[in-house]
């Protein structure tokens, strides 16, 4: 079934989630799609969500009868998860399936964000959506569990798996680089980890164009509906990450370059999460810029 906003009708967006680094993004570049009902927990732009209530969660998709549902709301403290396993499970799965659940009676469309940690890097190659899941902490059990629920409820999803997210708001690790090279004069960063960093302004550029051309009824989500991977383009260690961010800022910090074995953390990291894009670029025709390039993009802008 092809959706097709009717002439003259602007559609309605309800973006869950939208205080995130992702979110905030989002709130911008949907804009230019529709009209943006922005719900989060502190209510800043719009109306309050708490994602631990489903009564509330049911409620916000009754009242605003959105077009589109975008979620970007996550429990996203990786080392926390360990401890509090409860809550993740609660907004990265349960929630996320209760939203499809809701969307699957109307046929409204919605996209959601998933992880590369949901694999455990342990391949040795690039992962592919036909690859087996095979996560290595409770962060990417409980966004498996999320994207499951959510292909099971019926709804008309896009699933959007990407890594590494950074932008020039929230928590995230060019932020926390910047900080240190502040306040330190030698840093020890990881360099046994590979990824792909993902510029959470691209990520909704993206996002924007693929559901306007969803809402317009150029694309049929029972034909290209699922799971896609949508990351920055190329691959690179922490410590690598962490290097192209130092030349930028002109710091001095001597970076030090360490295996996973000596960073102690509760949840245990996978060691080559790169996924390949190939799917969505064939599917949309986008594609992804190179990291550097996005990089040095978001840094301009800070």
């Amino acid at each position: 079934m092809t959706t097709k906003t009717p002439a003259g009708h602007r559609p309605k967006l309800l973006l869950i989630g939208a205080n995130g680094q992702v979110g905030w993004e989002l709130r911008r570049t949907l804009a230019s799609v529709g009209e943006v009902i922005a719900a989060s927990l502190e209510g800043e732009y719009g109306p309050t969500i708490d994602l631990m209530d489903a009564k509330a969660l049911a409620r916000l998709i009754e009242d605003s009868r959105p077009d589109a549902l975008i979620n970007a709301a996550a429990y996203t403290a990786v080392d926390k998860a360990e401890s509090d396993r409860a809550t993740a499970q609660r907004l990265n799965a349960d929630a996320v399936g209760e939203m499809g659940a809701l969307l699957a009676e109307r046929g409204t469309p919605i996209i959601h964000y998933s992880t590369d940690f949901v694999f455990s890097g342990s391949l040795g190659r690039t992962y592919t959506e036909d690859d087996s899941p095979d996560p290595l902490n409770v962060y990417g059990e409980t966004k498996l569990g999320g994207e499951r629920a959510l292909l099971d409820s019926g709804a008309r999803a896009l699933i959007f798996r990407t890594s590494w997210v950074y932008g020039a708001r929230g928590a995230n690790f060019l932020l926390t680089m910047r900080k240190l090279f502040r306040e330190r004069e030698e840093l020890r960063v990881v360099d046994d980890q590979i990824g792909s960093p993902t510029w959470s302004r691209m990520l909704a550029e993206i996002t924007a164009q693929v559901l306007h051309r969803v809402l317009r009824g150029d694309l049929d989500l029972d034909k290209v509906g699922g799971l896609y991977h949508l990351t920055g383009s190329g691959q690179v260690s922490w410590y690598g990450f962490a290097s192209a961010i130092l030349e930028a800022s002109g710091a001095r910090t001597n970076l030090i370059p360490i295996p996973s074995s000596e960073y102690q953390a509760p949840a245990k990291r996978p060691t080559f999460s790169v996924l390949d894009n190939g799917r969505f670029q064939e599917t949309f025709g986008l594609a992804m810029p190179d990291w550097r390039l996005s990089l040095a993009q978001c840094l301009e802008e800070l």
